[in-house]
Parts: structure tokens; C-alpha cells; sequence
């Protein structure tokens, strides 16, 4: 199975950002990817910061493994948090 990756870079408040892909399944539409990203940074304790059109680009198709399966097929999206998220 394909999934699609959305690189995704959200400016914090003391200046720095959060990098982490948005991992969905191929067909899903870029509105429910935003909301996927804004879900996300809910769950984050403290953060109040949004996920827009402009921090948000689709970067390429992947086949999909197993970590990832599950989460997808549960919620619809699994987040793979890069730089700035730990």
C-alpha cells in the first residue's frame, strides 16, 4: 500500500519550529491532512500553535510499514516527528 508524506515545519513561539510528516493513506484529501497536523499539536501539552496551508507540502509517496499501518488504519494518519518535537 502507498501511503502519501507531508513534510510539515510549524513556527513556535520562542522562534524555533516543529518538523514532523504527516503519513496518510494516497487518497486522503490535503483539508483532512491539516486537521491530522492540528490534531497532532493538540495532543502536545502546552502547545497552542496551528498547522496552516503554508506549512504543510506534500513531499512523496512511501510504501507503508507496519508502525505506521496501524496507527493509519486506527486514526487515519500517523505522525513521524522530526526535529524539534522531542
Amino acid at each position: 500500500m502507498k501511503v502519501a508524506v507531508f513534510d510539515t515545519y510549524v513556527k513556535k513561539k520562542d522562534g524555533g519550529y516543529l518538523h514532523f510528516d504527516i503519513i496518510v493513506d494516497k487518497s486522503t484529501c490535503f483539508e483532512d491532512v491539516l486537521v491530522y497536523g492540528n490534531t497532532y499539536l493538540r495532543s502536545r501539552k502546552g502547545e497552542t500553535l496551528s498547522v496552516s496551508h503554508k506549512d504543510c507540502r506534500f513531499c512523496h509517496l512511501a510504501e507503508i510499514i507496519p508502525q505506521w499501518q496501524e496507527h493509519i488504519s486506527q486514526r487515519g494518519y500517523y505522525i513521524h516527528e522530526l526535529e524539534g518535537c522531542h
